[in-house]
Formats: structure tokens, sequence, C-alpha cells
């Protein structure tokens, strides 16, 4: 079997997910969800067609031939820390490596850098925004900007923004002119993202019980939630910092209903064991100095 670049994610997830022999710990390390570390996990397996891990209620444990994966990804994934930190420039004081959601990136942080390049013209900035490769090492980027609890394991967190959840909607979606509160929207279809508060959680909150939700398109990311919502697809439950550009365009529009605190906001992390050199602490700045909407 040839090695794709798809199953580059899925690697890193199993290799993490076998050095914890947990899923949630892989997470926590690799800033994903569980269940996004799973579905890496599940799509490794069914294109190598054997089984990595033996599931059972007290968690994972590796099987024979997922103990020899590990070993051998465990050793490239080493190997390549290695050449990378060969590669990169010691020197180069004045680049800021910076990783975060699409999301995130596409709709709050690129429309701000035309400012920050006005400001800090020395500095330079590389945003990736492949989270599933992500390491807060010797190696990796020097800061995260990330959407969850604040605290994570080796890192640490300065918090930038809280978040709020609400529903919305392309205006020619057709029953839209029906909608006069929370509970009419159960009436359209919807689509939805792999947030951690979901379609349940807002209609709860909003005192609407519905046994079943009918979420026609999930989505991993909630750019691609958004932009289906756009299109016509369904309502969408979007996060008030990253839903800003589409309201403003008139792509989208608020729907009938109470908005909804996130559990999780926005936090600005960086590894815990080094202090952030010079450069870095500007950017760390100037993203605390940034309004929010």
């Amino acid at each position: 079997m040839t090695l794709r670049s798809d199953l580059l994610p899925a690697l890193v997830a199993f290799e993490s997910a076998a050095r914890h022999q947990n899923f949630a710990h892989a997470a926590e390390e690799l800033h994903l969800t569980s269940s996004a570390v799973s579905h890496h996990v599940r799509k490794l397996e069914a294109r190598l067609g054997v089984a990595l891990f033996q599931r059972h209620a007290r968690g994972v444990s590796l099987t024979a031939e997922g103990r020899h994966l590990a070993d051998v990804a465990s050793a490239a994934i080493h190997d390549l820390d290695g050449a990378m930190q060969d590669l990169r420039s010691r020197d180069d004081a004045r680049t800021v490596r910076i990783t975060t959601l699409h999301s995130f990136a596409y709709t709050w942080l690129i429309p701000k850098l035309p400012a920050f390049a006005r400001e800090h013209p020395d500095l330079r900035l590389r945003v990736d925004t492949e989270i599933a490769l992500t390491r807060l090492d010797e190696v990796g980027p020097d800061l995260a900007i990330r959407h969850g609890p604040g605290r994570w394991p080796g890192l640490a967190a300065q918090h930038l923004m809280d978040e709020t959840l609400f529903p919305v909607a392309a205006p020619s979606l057709p029953g839209l002119d029906r909608v006069a509160s929370a509970a009419d929207i159960l009436q359209l279809p919807l689509v939805a993202d792999l947030s951690h508060q979901g379609w349940h959680d807002w209609f709860r909150a909003n005192g609407v019980r519905s046994t079943r939700l009918d979420e026609q398109f999930v989505f991993s990311d909630s750019t691609d939630m958004l932009r289906a919502a756009s299109l016509g697809l369904g309502a969408a439950l979007a996060r008030e910092r990253i839903v800003a550009p589409w309201l403003a365009s008139g792509q989208l529009a608020r729907l009938p209903g109470a908005p909804m605190p996130g559990r999780y906001a926005y936090y600005i992390a960086y590894p815990a064991h080094r202090r952030p050199r010079a450069a870095v602490r500007r950017v760390i700045d100037w993203l605390v100095a940034q309004p929010v909407d």
C-alpha cells in the first residue's frame, strides 16, 4: 500500500493514542476531540484492513499489528522532528509560527493581519491550520490559538476571548418565513459541525425539548458548515466570532432564540517549559490588544 498524504493526520493521531494508550489523552496532546482521534484511528484501520486497538470497557489496548505500526510510526516521527530541527534557521528571530483552527484564521485572524503588518513590519508570521500535525515542542509552532477549556498538559494558556452560539440561516432558505421562535427552527433542515456544543444544547437552553434532531449534513470544520448554510442547505448553530463575516455580508441571518454562552473560550497557548522569546511576546501582546469583534 502506498502512503498517501491524507493518511498523515491519521498516523499522527494513532501514534499519540498508541503512546498514551488513551484516546482522550491523545486528544489533549493534539488539541483535538476524542471523537476526532477515534475517527482518525478508524480511518487508518479501514485503510489497512486490520484492527490496531482492542476496545473494551476500561479503554483501549494495542493489538499485535497496532504495536508494530506504533513502533515504526514513533521512530519515523522522531526522525522527522530531528530533521526539521536541523533545517530550521536558528537565527530567524523575526519569525513567529502560529497554529490555529482554519475557521478562526479565515474569519478572525486573517482580516486583522493588515493592521499587524502596519504595526510590526519587521515580524514574519507563519500560520498553520493543520491541527492534527501540531506539536508545541522545540520544532513545532511558537504558539497556538485554541478554542477549549484553557487547560492543556504542558501548555501555558492566556485568555483571548469568550464565545456565544446562536442559530443562523441563509435568508433564502425555504420555510424561513414561518420561523418565529426557537421551537420553529425544528421545522428547518439542520447542518452542524463537531463542536463541543451543538443543537441539542442550544434547544435545551432555549427550553425546547425534542427527541430527535435531523442534522442532514455534519462537517468537521465550522467554516464548511457555515458555507453550507449560506448555500441554503439548512440552519446552522454558529459561533459568534466565526460567523461575523457571513452576517456582515448578508449571506446568513440570525434566527429567533436566545444566544447560548460558550462552554469554552479562545486561548493563546504556548509551551509552559520555555519563556516566549521577544518576537513571540510581541505577537501575543498584539493579539490580546485586538478588539474581539
